[in-house]
């Protein structure tokens, strides 16, 4: 009785180790795939904060219009800006600030 007892008891054991490693299995595979594109995301935040603090920095723009453009480029008032829209066939010009008071 008491063979039969400690059969059972090691077979209920390799079954519950199997079943626990398996479980840990999934979820290490999980935490893999988060880790993963956590560091595609952390690459492309750093991408985007070297973009948005250095390279879009008045200054910056500034010294790449006159490194790489020269006089190509120039400054305009933005209130001089219209926007040209097509409704029915027939074109509505406005002006773009009125366009940028309506959306806030």
């Amino acid at each position: 009785m008491k063979r039969i007892i400690l059969i059972l008891s090691i077979f209920a054991l390799i079954i519950i180790t199997s079943l626990i490693k398996n479980s840990t299995k999934k979820i290490e595979d999980k935490i893999f795939v988060i880790n993963e594109n956590n560091k595609l995301l952390k690459g492309d935040l750093g991408d985007l904060l070297l973009e948005y603090n250095y390279l879009s920095s008045p200054e910056k723009l500034i010294q790449y219009q006159s490194q790489y453009f020269e006089s190509d480029l120039v400054q305009i008032d933005i209130t001089k800006i219209k926007k040209i829209t097509v409704v029915d066939n027939q074109l509505i010009i406005t002006d773009f600030t009125d366009n940028l008071k309506n959306n806030e």
